[in-house]
């Protein structure tokens, strides 16, 4: 059963998964991933600027996939992002 790493990259850095988890398929992996995003995305709802975050999966043999939240408007926010700005 492959052994699946769940990194955290945010706009401070990567939390690497020192763990993993193990998971019959890569589709299951998948899933885990988005879930494991959603939560993130709605943790972050509290914060005054929403950080763009992503799930970075890999295996022993490298980078799988990679699932990203971004969040972009066109309406100004304190120390937020908007969209065409960089």
């Amino acid at each position: 059963m492959p052994h699946y790493f769940f990194d955290i990259r945010d706009g401070t850095g990567l939390y690497q998964d020192e763990e993993g988890l193990d998971f019959p398929d890569l589709r299951t992996a998948e899933a885990k991933a988005a879930r494991t995003l959603g939560e993130l995305a709605r943790d972050l709802t509290t914060q005054v600027t929403w950080p763009d975050v992503a799930i970075e999966v890999r295996t022993e043999r490298g980078l799988v996939f990679k699932a990203a939240f971004i969040f972009e408007t066109d309406h100004p926010r304190r120390g937020g992002r908007g969209i065409g700005s960089s």
